[in-house]
């Protein structure tokens, strides 16, 4: 069966301007790449879990930052994989640098039979609508643009 994860996309309005949170995955595979290597924070929807609890969970873990209501539903989106990603976004604020996130472990480098430590997320900041399409991994675009619509039509 496809997994389903659930994630929070947090903006702010700066200036006049939006801003979303985007987060960089830790560890090795993710370390070198930049443009299209950003996320919605998000994880797996455990067995029996509400998808809404999942998203605030997994934000929380990711970045070590509280969401606050109200969430706004965006679209979900099917990974490649089969993957499906539901989202919500919320307004907010924090400061990137102070993230805080949790860690797995892997073996690295492959086959060494060595375990390693990494972060699950490496950093976090704030990037402008513009940027943000460029950051933003292909097949979460969509959260993006569903934001713009859902805070136009209010």
């Amino acid at each position: 069966m496809p997994k389903k994860s659930a994630g929070l996309l947090l903006f702010r309005i700066r200036s006049g301007r939006l801003e979303v949170l985007l987060v960089h995955l830790g560890g090795p595979f993710w370390s070198r790449k930049e443009n299209g290597a950003w996320f919605v924070p998000k994880g797996e929807i455990l067995a029996g879990e509400d998808e809404l609890a999942a998203a605030q969970r997994e934000f929380k873990e990711e970045t070590g930052f509280y969401p606050q209501d109200p969430f706004v539903p965006l679209v979900s989106v099917k990974q490649k994989s089969g993957k499906t990603v539901v989202a919500w976004a919320f307004e907010g604020d924090c400061d990137p640098s102070q993230l805080k996130s949790n860690t797995f472990q892997m073996e690295w480098p492959p086959r060494s039979c060595k375990q390693q430590e990494f972060p699950e997320v490496d950093r976090a900041a704030f990037f402008s609508l513009d940027a943000a399409r460029e950051k933003i991994h292909p097949s979460e675009a969509p959260f993006l643009a569903r934001l713009v619509e859902r805070l136009s039509t209010g």
